[in-house]
């Protein structure tokens, strides 16, 4: 196809008005005029000619070069292949007609191999959904990458264009991300505040109940509570935007992962801490947690399981309890994987929430498939459970709905991982036990564990992790009890010429022969013991595993 370089000026006839073109006088010098190109392009469906024209090049070789790009770009596709050499045609009238700069040749023959449309310039959020369009895996993992893409990167940086997408976007973004929980804070801080006024306002009198409208009124106006976006989920909107950004670079649509190079505070997993009494009474004095991640003592747990040993779930909850289950692996335990008569139970199956949906899948990874070992009062625990559900199915006849599930509602059907949750705070509740989660139940598993002796890697199997990291960093909180021995064994260890004053423990005063006897359960301030008392549980979680035990 032809192509040209030409030089002309727009001087005009003084006389006439007309340009004068090659007939100025003027061409003769080398500085007059600028230099323009022209380039035939391959001919339209309908068999009508078009071109690429540009001008205005200060010299001859400026013009050249771009004609040479130009022809390169053409030369992309083969001369058999009207459906490149189409594509090709379009983009130069494009960029003709808006003046743009001529597109790079290597990153258009990327777009041109894989498919793309050379007339657009791929967004970041049009490749976010075809990324997540083309993800495959475990759909919880789907869903949170959706939930990034359509909460924090496509409103933020959607518009930007793929190539030309940089660290400094991305950490405009996340700091644009702090800003905002400034924001979040003080709205959830208003409207905290704006609850409290309205509960201090009385029911009764015609004043006050227009207060009361008035407050409701402005309540209603103000932004929901809204959840901070903490480092750590800043860090899973990062891994979700990487792994994108790295499927672009293996489709050679990018060279650059600007994602795997931006600087963010550090996600920490929150340490485990043991509910002691000072710790509650912080609690109840504040309302504030320590820590997000709460552990009971032996004594909270027996308590609580004491309270509830007469609740459809309590088997359930005795099961996570004591071996450690996570809450959809409870939920999706099948019978044909539990083998009571042999004490062990297998983790196959999993029940994952997604929105509100529930649907079954395998355990959260490989090593989440697992066998557990059973001590005789889970088995017992399991036994009636299963006897009850025998016969709530001949109650219930055709209409039971049979899963196969060892923890179902009344009629059979699988159950709802968040009404299983709700259940158990509505239990200890009632109790007045100090707060945890349902999966802080799992926590308090591995603490009973490595306090009765199990080494990191024995809890390791039993709660199914992948890093033994996870284990010692995360789930194990060491009982003041047992921190106390320990102690005490140090101290011991040290060979003392003389006992002094500090380590010399004072004589028991003699008590009054007139002293009245203190009631049980009592100390000698006539305070009973309720939180801290000792329950029916609490031994079984306190003593050394025996030797057929630590075998299984």
């Amino acid at each position: 196809m032809k192509g040209s370089t030409h030089r002309r000026c727009y001087c005009r006839d003084p006389e006439t008005g007309k340009p004068l073109g090659k007939k100025c006088p003027r061409l003769a010098g080398r500085k007059h005029g600028s230099y323009s190109v022209r380039q035939e392009l391959p001919p339209r469906a309908n068999g009508t000619r078009r071109s690429f024209s540009r001008a205005g090049y200060e010299s001859l070789k400026a013009a050249q070069a771009d004609l040479d790009h130009i022809r390169a770009l053409l030369g992309l596709a083969d001369a058999d292949d009207s459906e490149g050499l189409d594509q090709i045609a379009e983009l130069l009238e494009k960029v003709a007609d808006e003046k743009a700069p001529l597109p790079d040749v290597e990153s258009t023959r990327r777009r041109l191999s894989h498919g793309l449309d050379l007339t657009s310039r791929l967004t970041v959020g049009e490749w976010l959904d075809i990324w997540l369009a083309g993800k495959k895996g475990r759909q919880s993992a789907i869903g949170r990458d959706e939930s990034n893409i359509r909460v924090h990167l496509q409103p933020r940086i959607g518009h930007l264009r793929l190539d030309r997408l940089r660290v400094t976007h991305l950490s405009e973004m996340f700091e644009a991300i702090a800003e905002y929980n400034v924001e979040i804070a003080e709205g959830n801080a208003a409207r905290r505040k704006a609850v409290e006024d309205l509960a201090q306002i009385p029911w009764k009198g015609r004043e006050p109940r227009a207060r009361r409208k008035a407050m409701k009124l402005a309540i209603a106006e103000m932004d929901p509570y809204r959840r901070i976006v903490g480092p750590a989920t800043r860090q899973r909107v990062r891994s979700t935007l990487r792994a994108a950004l790295n499927a672009a670079i293996a489709q050679q649509l990018i060279t650059f992962n600007p994602a795997s190079h931006v600087e963010l505070e550090a996600g920490r997993r929150p340490k485990a801490l043991v509910w002691t009494e000072e710790r509650i009474l912080h609690w109840r004095r504040t309302g504030e947690k320590p820590s997000p991640v709460m552990v009971w003592t032996p004594e909270h747990t027996g308590l609580f399981l004491d309270h509830v040993a007469e609740d459809r779930l309590y088997a359930l909850f005795h099961l996570v309890a004591f071996r450690g289950l996570r809450r959809g692996e409870a939920c999706g335990q099948r019978w044909t994987d539990t083998h009571l008569d042999a004490g062990l139970l297998t983790v196959a199956k999993q029940l994952v929430v997604n929105g509100w949906e529930v649907y079954e899948d395998d355990p959260k990874t490989d090593a989440g498939a697992r066998t557990i070992a059973l001590d005789s009062d889970t088995v017992q625990a399991l036994t009636r459970h299963r006897a009850q559900q025998d016969k709530d199915r001949k109650e219930w006849e055709s209409a039971w709905v049979e899963t196969g599930r060892v923890f179902t509602r009344e009629n059979g059907e699988l159950l709802h991982p968040a009404n299983v949750t709700r259940r158990f705070i509505e239990l200890h509740e009632e109790l007045g036990l100090p707060p945890i989660r349902l999966h802080d139940l799992r926590h308090g598993a591995a603490t009973l564990a490595h306090a009765a002796g199990a080494g990191l890697k024995d809890i390791q199997e039993m709660l199914g992790h992948s890093s033994i990291t996870i284990t010692s960093d995360t789930y194990t909180s060491l009982l003041p009890e047992a921190d106390l021995a320990i102690a005490e064994a140090a101290a011991r260890l040290v060979p003392r010429a003389r006992t002094t004053p500090e380590n010399t423990a004072p004589e028991a005063e003699a008590e009054p022969a007139d002293a009245e006897p203190v009631p049980d359960g009592a100390d000698r301030l006539g305070k009973i013991r309720e939180i801290n008392s000792p329950s029916a549980h609490a031994p079984l979680t306190q003593t050394a595993p025996d030797e057929k035990s630590e075998a299984e």
